[in-house]
């Protein structure tokens, strides 16, 4: 349930892992703010990625949080994966679903090694695409977008999917602080134009050229990477910074965010099972064991011959 926000709350010691959403009736406009912290920490973690891929991921989980709050549909899933050939980066896949995050970046080391401390988006991924699937489990609707992955930052090449893909103007800022040591903070915006009367669907199609649009992107173009990742910032000062002369704005009950993996050795059983027996054998190390790891989370499974073969009989 929607409720007006009157203004600003006394500051917790911390505001992590959350997103909020709010809507701006008046301005046929919608948003997201999120900012993860041990989260996204705990996704890291589970790779010994350098600093640069580290920070690449961390703003495709916070933009995954963005895309992924948008969901209707409780039990839906948004994935986001951008992909190239010949990259640096060749693959990066995120996904949600009910508040739950993973992600995780296929590279190549050596060839990061040879590269700028810093290097820019182009320099990690090359010519590729970027590629955000929503998935309504209730449904059973699915819709894809893809298109190159074009821009200085995640961010950029968010605002040209929506442009090109769904055509939504669309703004995007995304903010990542510390380290691996210290821990992580990662704050997101984005704000959206929507159709006169309209306020809110998973894909919307609305004009270019609405004056209301630009007032709302002005504002929150104001926005400061430090406020986004400020831990003693609550997210609805953000919004009542930005919007707070406009005549209403709702916000939404906040979520929790949240890291988590749905792998298990019976899913990657099944997958073996599918393949021919002899296959099977030439994987398997001495003992009969097939060792499996998941991409996602680094946990790592051992799958027996023998529970495949009994499987196949039974």
């Amino acid at each position: 349930m929607a409720s007006r926000y009157e203004g600003p709350t006394p500051p917790a010691p911390e505001h992590l892992d959350e997103a909020l959403g709010f809507v701006i009736p008046g301005r046929h406009a919608r948003g997201r703010v999120v900012r993860l912290g041990p989260a996204l920490d705990s996704i890291l973690s589970r790779h010994a990625y350098p600093p640069a891929i580290e920070r690449v991921l961390a703003e495709a989980l916070t933009l995954t949080a963005l895309l992924g709050s948008l969901l209707k549909d409780a039990a839906g899933q948004l994935t986001l994966q951008a992909q190239t050939e010949g990259g640096v980066i060749d693959l990066l896949v995120c996904d949600y679903r009910a508040g739950v995050m993973r992600g995780y970046v296929r590279h190549d080391a050596d060839r990061l090694a040879e590269m700028p401390v810093d290097p820019s988006l182009f320099a990690l991924f090359g010519p590729g695409y970027l590629a955000i699937t929503f998935d309504q489990v209730t449904s059973g609707e699915r819709y894809q977008g893809i298109v190159p992955l074009e821009g200085g930052s995640l961010a950029e090449a968010a605002e040209n999917y929506f442009a090109q893909s769904e055509q939504i103007p669309s703004l995007v800022r995304l903010s990542i602080t510390g380290n691996a040591r210290d821990g992580h903070v990662a704050g997101g915006l984005m704000l959206q134009h929507l159709p006169e009367g309209e306020e809110g669907r998973d894909r919307i199609h609305t004009r270019l050229d609405h004056p209301e649009w630009e007032h709302v992107a002005t504002l929150a173009a104001t926005l400061k990477p430090a406020e986004l990742s400020d831990v003693t910032l609550p997210l609805t000062d953000i919004v009542w910074r930005l919007f707070h002369e406009e005549p209403e704005v709702r916000v939404l009950p906040t979520a929790s965010l949240a890291r988590g993996c749905r792998c298990n050795p019976e899913h990657f059983r099944d997958v073996l099972a599918r393949f021919p027996e002899e296959e099977r054998v030439t994987m398997a190390d001495d003992d009969g064991v097939i060792g499996v790891e998941c991409e996602f989370c680094s946990s790592k499974y051992g799958i027996t011959l023998d529970s495949l073969a009994a499987a196949d009989r039974g």
